[in-house]
């Protein structure tokens, strides 16, 4: 049974309800739709499904773009409606018909929306019983096929009695090839195939081409033989170990060092110069000016992806479209411009499955409305998707972190931040760029090694720690990570530090120890940030380690409402040119907005993420 049926205009209006259903809807699954999908560029998909305490509702829509208009049907998914595809095309048109701009209220919609509604009912049945009419028909013709061809089967094996049966027709053959002879026939006697060797027994019924197994023994031990004495030949002697020279160039004179690392004192302590004040200032806190693409070379841009379509047309019928204004924008209009945006988009990085559901949702955007005069297809759909994407890069929330920090002092408890991801990514590096910005606005920070899985993770995390003198709570290696943390978080606590900084180790996505570990860590702690770090060079595997962190942390989270990845930390960005889609593609999959960018190995090497220079750096 339909729950609900709905229109509203794009500003949020609702024009009309059907007050026959008014089934008063569990949770807010039309404000999640908005949300989650029509916000967010997801509108191409065809439903949404939304789970509510007790029932779970399907959501269908439908749009007139011409008119604004937005029209969403719910039903329980159990119940798999066939006609609401029907409905609303049906409602769509009819009530296109009647909608005035000036006009709120609609009650005399009721009555038309009772008929639409049975005749979409009346042609949803008749459906259903012409499959079940056909589906008998193909079963009798199906039973029909299987007993001909058993048939047929039985009567080839009658005949022959050589050729089809597999193990018991191979014997049959082997004995007659044995004998050489058999009813009269002559059989020409064939060598053993190497599928007669089976864990290394041989079949010797036949005298005549036996295969030899002592000559392979020997050989075989003859072959271990000669090895054995290469192996005690090659047997270099310790007093004449050979060591590796020093290559010298042009005749210049040997480097007299070659260890660079930091010298040791007498007590084991690195003497590791402090080298936070002399960095500068963070690339965070700096605005970056981004210069304007001339016009001209985005009009060349749309010259290129415009020139199928006048070829089809001709040059007299695309000038006159282009004065008058077309009527309405149809799908194969838009579809040329599309797929050079989608092809656009996958050659910047954006992974595949993304760059098709953009396109799908800015077709559906653009379906049925009207085209401006002097305006080009190829441009309107450019202006679309730039919109679109400005719309999904853009936070959705406050991203300021000094705020929420400053926030959390006041409640006299520290703001603790998690930095998780894949392995060699730059967690640790990142972390230490994030405490170093934090110091630069008189933040008190102190770091959680909690990597006690990877080699030498403790060390690289203390080496951060002294050069930025800021302190570190670590317990070695092979410790549970979420007491770890636990216990930091209460260090920080006494100690009255402001950040928590928690390292934890590199894991696959479908390593499920590891994120049944990370899972843990995040419900026993309950951390204000829960930060993905993730490298810009990744294409289509953003989506698939993105979506698993995720589902795996819903999944193994013992809590009713788990705990899910907040934001993101782009690593490498230095090293992609334009290929920037791989922030697209993470933003797109999970919602979390981007809250910092790694462009460097210095600790100021960390800024912002420029929505309007990523958009125009995808279209360029």
């Amino acid at each position: 049974m339909l729950e609900q049926l709905l229109i509203f205009t794009r500003g949020g209006l609702i024009l009309w309800t059907c007050k026959e259903l008014g089934n008063a809807l569990k949770g807010s699954p039309i404000d999640t739709l908005i949300r989650s999908c029509l916000l967010e560029e997801r509108s191409g998909a065809s439903s949404y499904n939304y789970d509510a305490p007790g029932t779970s509702y399907t959501l269908k829509w439908t749009f007139h773009n011409e008119l604004g208009l937005v029209f969403v049907a719910v039903y329980q998914r159990i119940l798999h409606l066939l006609y609401v595809d029907d409905l609303l095309a049906m409602v769509r048109r009819e009530f296109s018909e009647i909608y005035d701009p000036k006009r709120t209220v609609y009650n005399d919609f009721d009555e038309t929306f009772r008929q639409l509604r049975r005749e979409a009912e009346a042609r949803a049945e008749e459906l259903k019983k012409s499959k079940q009419m056909v589906k008998p028909m193909n079963n009798i013709k199906k039973q029909g096929q299987v007993q001909k061809a058993g048939f047929d089967k039985g009567s080839k094996k009658g005949e022959g009695g050589l050729a089809t049966d597999g193990g018991d027709d191979d014997k049959v053959k082997g004995r007659k090839l044995e004998n050489g002879h058999s009813n009269g026939n002559h059989f020409e006697i064939e060598e053993p195939r190497m599928t007669d060797f089976v864990n290394g027994k041989v079949n010797t019924s036949s005298s005549v081409s036996a295969f030899d197994v002592s000559k392979l023994q020997k050989r075989t031990k003859g072959g271990k033989k000669t090895d054995t004495v290469v192996n005690k030949g090659s047997k270099l002697d310790p007093k004449k170990k050979a060591t590796k020279k020093n290559r010298v160039w042009d005749d210049a004179p040997p480097e007299t060092k070659l260890d660079f690392t930091d010298p040791v004192d007498g007590n084991g302590n690195e003497n590791i110069d402090v080298v936070a004040a002399d960095q500068g200032e963070s690339m965070m806190d700096v605005e970056e000016i981004i210069s304007s693409d001339s016009e001209d070379e985005e009009d060349d841009n749309m010259q290129k992806d415009s020139k199928p379509e006048a070829k089809k047309k001709g040059w007299f019928s695309s000038m006159f479209q282009s004065i008058a204004g077309k009527a309405n924008l149809e799908k194969e209009d838009l579809e040329p411009a599309l797929k050079a945006l989608k092809d656009r988009l996958m050659t910047k990085n954006v992974a595949e499955e993304i760059a098709e559901k953009l396109c799908e949702s800015v077709a559906a955007s653009l379906e049925g409305k009207k085209l401006a005069s002097f305006t080009r297809v190829s441009s309107t759909v450019q202006a679309a998707m730039e919109e679109a994407l400005v719309r999904i890069l853009t936070p959705r929330r406050s991203i300021d972190i000094l705020r929420d920090v400053h926030a959390a002092k006041e409640q006299r408890k520290p703001y603790v931040v998690v930095f998780v991801g894949v392995n060699g990514v730059g967690k640790s590096t990142n972390l230490a760029k994030v405490a170093y910005w934090l110091l630069q606005h008189n933040v008190s920070v102190m770091m959680a090694a909690c990597d006690t899985f990877r080699s030498g993770a403790v060390e690289q995390l203390r080496t951060h720690a002294r050069r930025l003198q800021i302190p570190i709570f670590e317990k070695g290696y092979e410790k549970d990570p979420a007491i770890v943390a636990k216990e930091a978080i209460q260090e920080a606590t006494r100690n009255g530090s402001d950040v928590v900084l928690v390292d934890t180790a590199g894991r696959m996505q479908d390593n499920e120890p590891l994120m049944r570990a990370l899972s843990k860590l995040i419900y026993l702690n309950n951390p204000d940030l829960v930060l993905f770090v993730g490298e810009a060079l990744v294409g289509n595997d953003a989506v698939d380690q993105l979506s698993k962190f995720n589902q795996k942390l819903a999944d193994l989270s013992t809590s009713s409402n788990p705990r899910l990845i907040d934001g993101i930390l782009l690593t490498k960005f230095d090293t992609i040119d334009d290929k920037v889609g791989a922030a697209l593609s993470m933003v797109y999959i999970s919602g979390a907005p981007v809250m910092f960018v790694g462009c460097g190995q210095s600790y100021t090497d960390l800024k912002k993420l420029n929505v309007k220079s990523i958009v125009k750096t995808l279209l360029k």
